[in-house]
Order: structure tokens, then C-alpha cells, then sequence
């Protein structure tokens, strides 16, 4: 307690220094902090040094760095409501902040900015920041609007120069991409969409992506789970000591698995994110760099390792210091003998700015003393400045110029490096016999290759250095897959119309005992990976939750359908899917918490009064317009005796209700309020302070950037009261009729309770992603029976 209170003795005593000295400086995050120096005569000493930026752009490039990063998004591309969602932000949003006059009293607002190199113009940049954003009605709807559509998915926040890798490395549908650097998960979530190209639902690919720091792979778990794919692992490992894993050909055989693709954005030094990242101005020091090149070194050899020849490797930082890009590269280049090209990228992306790759560059110490080479390097710090940082005597012919650096300046961006590796045949330091490998563990517990002549093991991969694993963070449940004849399958087959192409043997669990509660499902190819290697990499989250335990009595089924599984179950389900034709109903379900039968257009209605109770999926195909192609949305709902409803979370009700032409503000009352505050108060006196906690909006002032919750501790439904849960979106559909009232069938409806329940996606449940308890789940469980009552 003492210390607490010496500790705001002291605060207070700053603040009043700072009072009476030059004030509390008004930064980009708001009143109340004392502004850092974007200063650093070190960091500009070095960079005018290695001559990186042209001497008559320097003063562009220092204030570039200074101004805050431009906030910039990507709508999501593999789903083929993308050029519905960009018509909608088009027509909706950004029309409104393209011809909107100011008044006198009022700031001009920042125009949009179509990012010119990224395909069929899903990605955009706005220059603005928190402060404007208080004041603006426009931009507060578009605030808004980016939050919710982020929660479902449609939408990624993503800097600007952090999109290119990905666009990079060609990603196919039937590639096996490995992500070694993956959290927080921007460009894992772009490697993903690739794989889903052209809508394909379960492609034969897959995504692994891999962190080290067990806390950030949440992050990741967060990020991905939006995108409802069954085919992505997220691993835990050191990425300098990625284990072998062992996978089935298709003639049987074991082998190591090597990655069609490779992403490698190794941990770097991060100069060019000083826009967003101000306290970097403070601590940036040369040695950073220094230190970094040997872990970056390493990760990028592993990484080789692990490619396929014919394969590409990415390979990247945001920082623009060489000794992190291109003498990694060059010692690399140097050490793979010719088995490794550097690809020429000049071709691609044409419409982005960058400069070639550098040739020459020097190397500070920590005590600002410059080298040329190792030569001139004193032996007393050859532990501290390794030869591989200086450039090699063959840089010429390394063609270092195919690298691509994007400057800040040139496009209104942070730093970054990229460079393309092409592996064309097997590493020299790889031996030309594999060593020897354990026979795995099969899945009925026998051990591949005894008494069995044709099974054998091949190996293709050189094995890392050992290194003593150490387990850190949560400890997960381990994946078991369902046998083919458990129990619970039959009725689930049966209910659902599930044939023999639906792959049993790809459900999965995390209930060692009792009952499963969850069930999920993963590609063939996921599944390989997992059965053979669980025991040598730590797995933190895969698959996607396609059924969950129901304790409605007089139901066929035990397992209720997921909204985040329904695109991997549709291609399957024969019996329980209800074509929707009519675009009303769709509103319905989603405005209203319980319609009754009869509220329904007569196809539908007819169609729910011939199907028994218990869940099922609504499929409305939505025909092609001006200014989108034909798409689908899938409902997951849940048939009850006399009445209807929807089991899907609050944000994709929002989104699937503006792909109708619905009005979504007025669903949210609490936004709706605070936009006629934000209106009233500019009547009034031009000004507006908003409450720190309302902003929802990061230190850079980026919209719909909001700060990441963790996601898996929530339950699979959720309390969402509303004041009267009869009441219906205005303007669309008419009040519910009164209690007692017939409906068409002859029964008699019994009037729904003002707190109904309305359902909310879950990302882990069970999976111990977070700190979920069982206790938690046991209560999702009861809010679920609850909400099927009502039905």
C-alpha cells in the first residue's frame, strides 16, 4: 500500500511540475499525457549515413514519420459477399464523407483512399484520427460500421504495407503454407482467405500457423476464428526449431512434411512502425539490429529447411535497417550454394511504389563507431558484430535489387522489406541419407511398419538442432477424433441427412470423460498432422465447431447445428436446410427474437410446419445486382412448436441485415444516442469531449480498432435484452400481434417474455483458449436449454 501511494504522490508531483512548466501536451491519444519527442539524433545520424533515403527526400521522410499512421482495412476476399460489403461502404459511407460541405465552424473530413495496388479495390485508407472522429457523425457510422463488420469477419483492420507478403507468395487452394511468425494474425487471416478462393469451402490445403510467445498465438486464435475455416492449425514452437512433422502420401508411406509456401516475418526491430509505435523514437538503438540478425539468421534457414524445392519463401521485417534485410539475405543466399534463388518481384504488384534492394551498407557498434567490414572490426567485439552482418564480397552477384522496400513517405505508410526465395533444389548442409526416424503411433495404438512390410517411413527434412522444450501457458486438451461407430453419430446422420461423403472420420473433441459437448471438424489433411504428430508440437487451437449438445427433450438429435460451421456442414445436410425465397424472412428471423410460424411468407411457412422440431438451416440465395455477383447466406435457427428463431451473433445479424438494404442504426440504440449527443453538442458550441471508455479506438486514433478481448471466454449464447424483445426493426416489418393470437396452423402461441435470448459465436468453448471454465460452459449450456423453451 505504501508504494501505491508514494507512486501517486509522485505522478501528482509531475503533473504539477508539468503544469507550471509548458502543460500537458495534446497528443493523438487525448488529454492527459505528456507528448513523446519524435526525436532520435542517433537514428537520424544512421540512416543518413547508409544512404537509404535520397538526400533531397529527407526532410519528407522525417515528417512522414512524425505524422501519425494513416488507419487502412481490407474487406475480406475469398467470401462472395465482398463486392456486396464494398458496394455497401461505397454508397453508405464513404458518398457521405466524399460530398459532405463543412460548415464554417467545422474541420473538413479526411477523403478515402482506394489503395491502388491491392486487387478489385477490397483494401482503403483513411487519414484520420480519434479526435475527428468524436466530432463526426459520418465518421462515427463509420467507426461503427467497421467494428461490427470486423467481429463478423468481413472486414480486417490491417496496416497498409503489411498486406503485401501474403500477395506475394501465390497461395493455390491445394497448398501447404506455413506461417512460422504468425501473431497477432493479419496476414495469417489473408493466407487463409487465399486458400478459400473462389468460395471453395474445404479446400485440400492448409494453413499452419506457428508463434512462439503462447499469449500472442490467443491472438491469433481471435483472428482466425472469424474466418470459419476448417483447414488451419495454430501451433506454439520456436520458429528457429520448428519440429518435423510426419504426414501420410498417398501411396501410404510416412514422410516429413515440406510447405508448398512460407511465410517468414521474423521478430525485428520495428523502426518502421515509428508512426504507430511513438515510444520506438525513445528506444531505438543500433544494436537492436545487431542482436536480432543471428534469430533472424536462423529462422529463415529453418525455414528453407522446410520448403519444398519448387516452393517460395517470403521473407520480411518492418524495419529498414539492412542489417536485418539485406545481409540476412546475402549470408543466406551465400550459404545455400546456388539451391536458392531470389525471386525478381519488379513485375508484380505494379501500381506499388518501392526502391530495390541495397547493395552496400555499413554497421554501427554500440558505440557509434561505423565498419565497412569485419576486418575493421577489433577482436574484443567479434562476439557482439558477427561477419555475416557486412555485405559479402559477391554481393553483385547475389542480385540483392530483386528485394522491395517500401519507404514511409512514398505512399503514406510505415517502413518495410520483402524479398522472394525460390528453392530449386536440396540444401547443401542437408545429407544426402535421411536420418533415421521413430515409426509413428497409429491410430489404433499400433506402431507404422511392424509386421507390416509396406509401410515405411520416408524422410525429406533436415532435422534442427535439439533443443529442451518448455512448456508455457495454458495446457491444452488434447484432440481426439471420434471413432466411426461411436454412438452419437448414428442419430446426428440420421437427423441431418448426412451421406457417405460427409467425413466422420475428420470429428473431433476435447472431452477426454463424460459427454461430448462440442463437436468439431477438420480437414483430411489437418487431421493426418494431428494423429501423428500431437505428442511433438504443441497445438493450440484447429477446426471449426460444426455441433453443440442440446438438452431440448422430444428432440431426434442431441446436437444443434453452429452459425460458425454452417458453410462446412451445408454441402452435407440433406433433411434439415429450408430454401428461403423471400428476402422478408430473412429480416424477420433477424429482427424479431421469436416469430411465430404463421409471420413467415406461405412457401416458408409451409415448408416449417412439414419439418419436426429441432435445428435447422436457412439458406437464402440472393440473385446477382449491379453491383454484385450472386452470393449465399446461411441461418442457423431452431424450429419450435408454434414459432422460429435464429442462433446467430449479434454482428453477422447486423451484417446480413445491410447486405438486405436494412437500416442497422436502429438497432443499436446505445450508437444511436451517441450520434445525436455528437450532433447536438456540435449545434451547440462546435466541440465535443467524448469519455475515454465510449472512444473504442487505439493510441493512433485508427477506426474500428478495438481493443482485442479474448474472445473464447465467451459462452455459446448470451443474454441480449433489449426493452421489448416484441418490438421489430422500425420501418420493416409491422409489431408482433398480442398474446393468444391463432396462427395459421391452429395453435395457439404463448407470448414471449420481454428478456429473450439471442445467440452469440463463441470462438473456443472447451478449448481452454483463454480461461474458460467449466463452471462457464455449464451455464451456456442451461441459457441454451432456456433460449429452445421459448421456441
Amino acid at each position: 500500500m505504501g508504494r501505491r501511494k508514494d507512486k501517486r504522490k509522485f505522478h501528482k508531483k509531475e503533473q504539477e511540475q508539468s503544469k507550471d512548466g509548458q502543460g500537458w501536451k495534446n497528443d493523438i491519444r487525448g488529454a492527459g499525457y505528456l507528448a513523446t519527442p519524435k526525436e532520435n539524433q542517433i537514428f537520424e545520424k544512421y540512416y543518413k549515413e547508409q544512404g537509404i533515403i535520397p538526400e533531397e527526400e529527407w526532410d519528407q521522410f522525417i515528417d512522414t514519420l512524425r505524422r501519425p499512421l494513416p488507419s487502412s482495412f481490407r474487406i475480406t476476399g475469398f467470401k462472395s459477399q465482398a463486392k456486396a460489403v464494398l458496394a455497401i461502404i461505397k454508397s453508405e459511407f464513404f458518398s457521405e464523407l466524399m460530398n459532405r460541405k463543412p460548415d464554417a465552424d467545422e474541420e473538413s473530413l479526411p477523403k478515402p483512399t482506394c489503395i491502388s495496388w491491392y486487387p478489385d479495390e477490397l483494401a482503403w485508407q483513411l487519414n484520420i484520427n480519434r479526435t475527428i472522429i468524436r466530432k463526426s457523425v459520418p465518421l462515427q457510422k463509420l467507426h461503427h460500421f467497421l467494428i461490427t463488420e470486423t467481429e463478423s469477419g468481413n472486414i480486417s483492420r490491417q496496416e497498409t504495407v503489411s498486406m503485401i507478403p501474403p500477395l506475394l507468395m501465390d497461395v493455390k487452394p491445394h497448398h501447404s503454407v506455413l506461417d512460422m511468425c504468425a501473431a497477432p494474425g493479419s496476414k495469417t487471416a489473408q493466407l487463409i482467405e487465399m486458400l478459400h478462393t473462389g468460395d471453395t469451402t474445404n479446400p485440400e490445403g492448409f494453413v499452419i500457423a506457428n508463434d512462439s510467445d503462447n499469449k500472442r498465438c490467443y491472438l491469433l486464435v481471435h483472428q482466425t476464428k472469424r474466418l470459419e475455416s476448417p483447414c488451419f492449425m495454430i501451433t506454439n514452437q520456436d520458429a528457429s526449431h520448428m519440429p518435423n512433422l510426419l504426414v501420410t502420401k498417398p501411396d501410404g508411406q510416412k514422410t516429413n512434411l515440406l510447405y508448398d509456401r512460407i511465410l517468414c516475418d521474423v521478430p525485428c526491430s520495428g523502426d518502421g512502425t515509428l508512426r504507430k509505435n511513438v515510444d520506438m523514437w525513445r528506444k531505438w538503438v543500433p544494436q537492436n539490429s545487431n542482436n536480432l540478425h543471428g534469430l533472424q539468421l536462423r529462422i529463415l534457414r529453418r525455414g528453407l529447411e522446410l520448403l519444398e524445392e519448387g516452393g517460395r519463401l517470403v521473407y520480411s521485417t518492418c524495419s529498414m535497417n539492412p542489417v536485418e534485410n539485406e545481409a540476412v539475405i546475402a549470408s543466406m543466399l551465400n550459404n545455400c550454394e546456388g539451391s536458392v534463388e531470389l525471386v525478381d518481384i519488379s513485375q508484380q504488384l505494379p501500381a506499388l511504389k518501392r526502391q530495390p534492394g541495397l547493395t552496400s551498407w555499413k554497421v554501427m557498434s554500440k558505440a557509434q563507431v561505423w565498419y565497412s567490414s569485419m576486418d575493421e572490426v577489433p577482436e574484443l567485439f567479434h562476439t557482439q558484430i558477427r561477419g555475416s552482418i557486412f555485405p559479402p564480397a559477391n554481393v553483385q552477384q547475389l542480385h540483392l535489387e530483386n528485394c522491395l522496400r517500401i519507404l514511409p513517405h512514398h505512399q503514406d505508410t510505415g517502413g518495410f522489406f520483402v524479398a522472394v526465395l525460390q528453392k530449386n533444389s536440396r540444401l547443401p548442409w542437408m545429407t544426402a541419407k535421411p536420418p533415421k526416424v521413430s515409426a509413428p503411433v497409429e491410430e489404433d495404438g499400433s506402431n507404422a511398419g511392424e509386421g507390416d512390410g509396406e509401410k515405411k517411413i520416408e524422410t525429406r527434412a533436415y532435422s534442427p538442432p535439439k533443443k529442451k522444450f518448455r512448456y508455457e501457458g495454458y495446457k491444452e486438451d488434447p484432440y481426439i477424433f471420434l471413432d466411426p461407430d461411436d454412438p452419437i453419430l448414428p442419430p446426428i446422420k440420421e437427423f441431418y441427412g448426412l451421406g457417405d461423403t460427409f467425413p466422420v472420420k475428420c470429428l473431433m473433441t476435447r472431452c477426454l470423460e463424460g459427454q461430448k459437448r462440442h463437436l468439431y471438424l477438420s480437414s483430411p489433411a489437418v487431421k493426418d498432422i494431428i494423429v501423428h504428430n500431437e505428442q511433438k508440437i504443441k497445438i493450440i487451437n484447429t477446426g471449426v465447431k460444426i455441433l453443440a449438445r442440446s438438452n431440448k427433450k422430444g428432440v431426434d438429435c442431441d446436437f444443434r447445428l453452429c452459425q460458425e460451421g454452417s458453410r462446412s456442414m451445408l454441402p452435407y445436410i440433406t433433411t434439415r436446410v429450408l430454401e428461403v425465397a423471400e428476402q422478408e424472412d430473412i429480416v424477420t428471423l433477424l429482427t424479431q427474437e421469436n416469430p411465430f410460424l404463421y409471420r413467415m411468407s406461405p412457401p416458408l411457412h409451409e415448408k416449417l410446419k412439414n419439418i419436426s422440431t429441432g435445428s435447422i438451416c436457412f439458406l437464402f440465395n440472393r440473385p446477382a445486382s449491379e453491383n454484385a455477383s450472386k452470393f449465399s447466406i446461411e441461418i442457423v435457427g431452431w424450429r419450435g412448436k408454434v414459432s422460429v428463431r435464429s442462433f446467430v451473433p449479434k454482428d453477422l445479424r447486423m451484417h446480413i441485415l445491410r447486405l438486405c438494404g436494412v437500416d442497422v442504426s436502429t438497432i443499436d440504440k446505445a450508437f444511436q444516442l451517441k450520434l445525436e449527443k455528437i450532433e447536438n453538442k456540435r449545434k451547440t458550441d462546435g466541440k465535443y469531449q467524448d469519455d475515454d471508455e465510449e472512444g473504442g479506438v487505439n493510441e493512433a486514433g485508427s477506426p474500428g480498432d478495438v481493443e482485442s478481448t479474448d474472445k473464447d471466454t465467451v459462452t455459446d449464447l448470451e443474454v441480449d435484452r433489449q426493452d421489448d424483445s416484441t418490438k421489430i426493426l422500425s420501418g420493416v416489418i409491422e409489431n408482433a400481434d398480442s398474446e393468444g393470437k391463432k396462427s395459421n396452423d391452429g395453435e395457439t402461441n404463448a407470448p414471449m417474455e420481454e428478456n429473450s435470448t439471442s445467440s452469440i459465436g463463441a470462438n473456443g468453448d472447451g478449448m481452454h483458449n483463454g480461461v474458460k471454465s467449466s463452471k462457464t460452459e455449464a451455464s451456456s449450456e442451461t441459457v441454451i436449454a432456456t433460449a429452445e423453451e421459448h421456441s
